[in-house]
């Protein structure tokens, strides 16, 4: 293999970063959810003010593995708070340094931003994600609990809170 090297993605790679993104969508068991396509990835990562940064590992022949970026642009110190969505390296690539080079060029990009933290989540039950986290520095954050709320149970909340509340404070026809 040629010695691979880590850079910020560009719009001509979206064709190539869809397929890794697939890979890790089903490696995570949300294939059947995962809605993103190119036009919707190059509009959301390329924009002028893009809503994400993507960070790529590559040889001079395919890309190898991607790493996918957020910036809460300040917190309680007034220093941004840089979240990692997504790290994946192509399973035929792996152990090779390659995600440890990923997370060293967004480490490297958030310092450039005056971050003040990294965060991100692991899969529960991935050990093997998270022996490699704790490698490079990273600890489990025991203070907070993830919580989520799918589409469903967003709109019902929408909904209930919407039926006295939207009817006082709808736009005038």
């Amino acid at each position: 293999m040629l010695s691979p090297y880590v850079r910020e993605a560009r719009a001509e790679d979206v064709p190539v970063l869809l397929p890794l993104m697939r890979e890790l969508a089903r490696f995570e068991d949300y294939l059947e959810n995962f809605a993103v396509d190119e036009e919707q990835l190059t509009a959301r990562a390329f924009a002028p003010e893009p809503q994400c940064r993507i960070f790529v590992a590559e040889t001079s022949d395919r890309l190898l593995g991607y790493a996918v970026i957020q910036e809460l642009t300040f917190t309680y110190d007034l220093r941004p708070t840089v979240r990692l969505k997504e790290l994946y390296v192509a399973s035929d690539a792996r152990s090779q340094g390659l995600g440890e080079q990923l997370l060293a060029a967004v480490a490297r990009w958030a310092k450039t931003r005056g971050a003040g933290r990294l965060k991100w989540d692991v899969l529960a039950g991935n050990q093997k994600a998270e022996r490699f986290y704790r490698r490079l520095g990273g600890q489990p954050d025991t203070k907070w609990i993830a919580y989520t709320m799918d589409h469903s149970a967003l709109a019902a909340l929408a909904e209930h809170h919407c039926a006295a509340d939207c009817t006082a404070n709808a736009a005038p026809a």
